[in-house]
C-alpha cells in the first residue's frame, strides 16, 4: 500500500462514516417520525404496555419482521452490479399490509430526494432499504455497518413513537435501545452476506397490528 492509499484510507473513510450516520439518522427528513408500523394500535389494545413489552416487540420486529426483511434487501442494493428495479419490486412484494407499502415507498421517495443531492445518486423513488442501498453503495463501508445504522435508526424511530404515545421516559426509550444492540449487530452481520433465499419471517403480531392501525378512528401516527 503505498503512501497516498494510506491517506485515502484516513481522511476518506471517516466522511464517509459520518455521511452514513447522517443519511441514516431519524432526524434525516424522510417524515419517519409519522410512522410506528402498526405500534400505535398494539399500544392502544394493552399489547404494548410498558418498557418490557415494547422492548420484546421491537426485538421480533427486528428478528422476524420488517427489520430482518429490510436488512436482506438493503444488503443486496449496496451490493456491486445491484439490480435496483428488481429489489424495489421485491420490497413491496415484501409488505403485506398497504400501511406498510405507504410507508416504505414514502419514506423512500423522501429520502432519494434529500440524499441525492449529498451522493450524487438517484433521485428516483424506490422502498426505502432500495434508496438507502442506492445511496450508500457508494461509501467505503462495509456492508454489515451500514445495515446496522439503518436497523439501529428504524429502532429508535418506533422506542420515539412509544415515549409519545405511552408513559416511557425518555432515559427507559433509550435503555432499551442499548438493550437492543446485541441483536442489531447479529442481524446486521447476518444480513451482509444474505441472498434472497434468507428473505422470510413471521411477525403476525406486528402484521394484524398494521392491519387494525387502518380502522382506528383517533390516531396519531400514519401507520
Amino acid at each position: 500500500m503505498d503512501g497516498h492509499s494510506v491517506i485515502r484510507t484516513e481522511v476518506i473513510q471517516p466522511g464517509a462514516r459520518l455521511l452514513a450516520v447522517q443519511l441514516l439518522s431519524p432526524a434525516f427528513p424522510t417524515g419517519a417520525f409519522a410512522y410506528a408500523q402498526g405500534l400505535e394500535w398494539a399500544m392502544d389494545a394493552g399489547l404494548v404496555s410498558d418498557g418490557g413489552g415494547l422492548a420484546r416487540w421491537l426485538n421480533d420486529v427486528l428478528e422476524h419482521g420488517s427489520g430482518w426483511s429490510d436488512a436482506v434487501i438493503l444488503s443486496l442494493a449496496l451490493r456491486p452490479g445491484a439490480d435496483h428495479a428488481g429489489l424495489d419490486d421485491l420490497a413491496r412484494a415484501m409488505c403485506l399490509t398497504s400501511e406498510r407499502l405507504t410507508e416504505t415507498l414514502e419514506q423512500g421517495r423522501a429520502f432519494a430526494a434529500t440524499s441525492a443531492a449529498l451522493t450524487g445518486t438517484s433521485d428516483a423513488p424506490a422502498a426505502l432499504p432500495v434508496a438507502v442501498g442506492r445511496a450508500l453503495a457508494g461509501l467505503d463501508l462495509a456492508r454489515a455497518e451500514i445495515i446496522g445504522l439503518y436497523l439501529h435508526g428504524q429502532a429508535l424511530n418506533l422506542i420515539q413513537a412509544a415515549v409519545r404515545f405511552m408513559p416511557l421516559g425518555q432515559a427507559e426509550g433509550q435503555r432499551i435501545l442499548a438493550g437492543l444492540s446485541p441483536v442489531i449487530l447479529r442481524l446486521a452481520a447476518q444480513a451482509a452476506d444474505a441472498t434472497e433465499d434468507d428473505l422470510g419471517g413471521c411477525a403476525i403480531g406486528a402484521d394484524i397490528a398494521q392491519m387494525q392501525h387502518e380502522t382506528m378512528t383517533v390516531r396519531i401516527f400514519r401507520t
